[in-house]
């Protein structure tokens, strides 16, 4: 209960002390005892933290989408140009005017071949390869006989000049190689196959002035030099009569 102040009601604690069959009273006093009641529950309303997470993209300041930009179609590639062709060449007529390579990697004009003696050329599908090497070293062992109807040699094929001459070489060839990597000569002799587009094997013989009096295809490795060396005896009994 409360007071009339309002105060909180004091307990009066009388101790009375008792000695034997007397009792006095040896002292009264007073103590103020508060009496504590619960204090009423309080609600705090709090605000849970934002996530981290939560934090960062909310001080990151908001940005404006690129624009969508067109794609651009793939750049094509330039088309490959195709060496010039040769007209073909036929029985009666002449060596065309037209830069090879040599094994040695120097230009060769072939118009220039047979100005000052008659030329046997041959051409082989790839060098250093049993067939071709047959027919390279057939010309070979006989150089000295068409040297002496006055015809030098020359091997045709695609190969690059430092594949002939490593075959040259390899094989003591005593005459020079010409590279065709397009195969517009061996196309203009007849020589290219139309189908898988390799080269024919085969022979042409120029006499002196770069005219085709001969040409053979196909021919087996082993009789082309034969062959061709009989066709420049028969020339010289010809023109003996």
């Amino acid at each position: 209960m409360e007071s009339r102040c309002g105060m909180r009601p004091r307990a009066l604690v009388s101790l009375r002390l008792h000695s034997g069959s007397t009792s006095s009273t040896r002292a009264y006093f007073s103590n103020r005892i508060t009496l504590a009641w619960p204090a009423p529950a309080r609600t705090y309303t709090t605000m849970s933290e934002p996530r981290r997470s939560a934090r960062l993209a909310a001080s990151v300041p908001a940005t404006a989408p690129a624009p969508a930009t067109e794609a651009k179609p793939a750049a094509r590639s330039a088309p490959t140009e195709e060496p010039p062709a040769l007209a073909p060449i036929d029985i009666g007529d002449t060596l065309p005017s037209y830069t090879l390579r040599n094994e040695q990697g120097e230009d060769v004009d072939v118009s220039t071949l047979a100005a000052e003696q008659g030329v046997i050329l041959f051409s082989i599908p790839r060098a250093d390869t049993a067939g071709c090497t047959t027919q390279a070293c057939g010309f070979r062992d006989i150089y000295p006989n068409f040297t002496e109807h006055n015809f030098t040699v020359y091997c045709l094929s695609h190969d690059t000049p430092e594949d002939q001459k490593r075959w040259q070489l390899k094989k003591e060839l005593p005459y020079p190689l010409l590279s065709d990597p397009d195969r517009v000569l061996v196309a203009a002799l007849g020589a290219k196959d139309s189908g898988t587009g390799k080269t024919k094997r085969g022979h042409f013989i120029f006499t002196k002035g770069g005219k085709l009096v001969e040409k053979r295809i196909p021919v087996s490795p082993t009789e082309s030099p034969p062959l061709a060396l009989e066709f420049v005896k028969s020339l010289d009994t010809k023109s003996a009569l």
